[in-house]
């Protein structure tokens, strides 16, 4: 099912998609199962950390994180050594590596955007988020989340999703959820 999220800052949109992919990803060697695009390489850092942390207890899954300002042999030697199941990468660099078939995704099942605003309102970073969406499969899951989602960037989003009205389309507001959720826990105590 293809999600269009938004919520404030520090409400945990983050541990949103690294939980939901990391229940759903069953490892295969060589391959790349889901990918996290995000527009700052501060932000991949994070993201890499954190898939990092909550998948402590699950050996099998290696994660990677690729961005600019590093040697890009670097990046095509890890690909080649150790295939991560998980690249997060800022979408410049993610397009480089697959225009060089450094970086194979043609067995990612979750395309992740974080601060999909952010990427899609600048043109030039639109036009690699869109390049590198055509190198996957059709069949895939699309999750898009920001803090900030304009009325004018929503049509774009909904582009990258596939069967919007017959697979299902779900905003969800994790302020309600995680408000409901700590009412709830002061009841029960």
């Amino acid at each position: 099912m293809d999600v269009i999220c938004q919520a404030k800052s520090g409400m945990g949109k983050t541990a949103v998609f690294v939980l939901s992919s990391l229940q759903q990803i069953e490892p295969t060697p060589g391959q790349v199962i889901a990918l996290v695009l995000c527009h700052t390489r501060e932000l991949a850092y994070q993201i890499c950390h954190e898939f990092e942390r909550f998948s402590t207890y699950l050996p099998d899954i290696k994660v990677a994180v690729f961005y600019g300002g590093v040697n890009v042999k670097v990046h095509k030697d890890l690909l080649k050594n150790e295939c991560p199941h998980i690249v997060v990468g800022t979408p410049g660099r993610i397009l480089a590596l697959a225009r060089d078939k450094d970086l194979s995704l043609k067995n990612v099942r979750h395309f992740i955007l974080d601060e999909c605003d952010k990427m899609l309102e600048s043109l030039d970073m639109r036009r690699d988020v869109q390049e590198i969406f055509k190198m996957t499969p059709h069949d895939k899951q699309v999750m898009m989340f920001s803090a900030t989602l304009s009325k004018e960037i929503r049509p774009v989003c909904k582009k990258f999703m596939q069967d919007v009205i017959f697979r299902g389309q779900y905003y969800l507001n994790l302020e309600s959820i995680f408000l409901i959720h700590s009412q709830l826990s002061t009841r029960v105590m």
